[in-house]
């Protein structure tokens, strides 16, 4: 019998100053049973930076023939193509045929190697690639609840990020963009 994912149910009030968007969000989370925490939260983060009406998670782990988040348009066209981790070159360029924009954000303590190996082969790409500082998802998934409100309030490279008892900072860098 196969493993089931976990169900989470996110309350999302965003304050993006980069972009002056100002949303809430109620968002069910499905957590593939070999998804880490970790990785669960970078793909909240990674929503919240991209965010509009539209943008949805995907089967994520569960197809490989999609990415975690998208954003179609009414046409069924993939305007945005959004991964969480640090996938391989040949997935990025299919991506990259696949939508008009492509965004990457990488994670974990691998993403340096991650990023060496690959630096040469993304720089021919049309996509933008960012890092999250591994500290600051650690700190975020000291907050994982079934059921979590969260602020999340975007500024330059960092996201400040308050539950009911908890509040911490995630920075990004940018290594690519598109």
């Amino acid at each position: 019998m196969a493993l089931k994912p976990t169900i989470y149910k996110f309350r999302i009030a965003l304050t993006d100053m980069n972009r002056d968007y100002y949303d809430s969000f109620n968002l069910t989370i499905a957590q593939h049973p070999s998804e880490n925490q970790e990785r669960m939260m970078a793909r909240v983060l990674a929503f919240c930076l991209n965010a509009s009406a539209d943008l949805q998670f995907t089967k994520g782990l569960s197809s490989i023939e999609e990415p975690d988040i998208w954003l179609k348009s009414l046409d069924d066209q993939i305007q945005m193509w959004i991964e969480v981790g640090e996938p391989d070159s040949d997935r990025i360029k299919k991506a990259t045929r696949m939508a008009k924009q492509v965004q990457v954000y990488s994670f974990n303590t691998k993403s340096d190697v991650w990023w060496l190996q690959n630096q040469a082969k993304f720089a021919q790409l049309n996509a933008s690639i960012s890092r999250f500082d591994h500290q600051g998802i650690q700190a975020m998934t000291q907050m994982v609840a079934r059921t979590l409100d969260l602020g999340v309030m975007l500024s330059g490279n960092t996201a400040y990020i308050s539950s009911d008892d908890k509040q911490c900072e995630v920075n990004w860098e940018t290594l690519q963009e598109s």
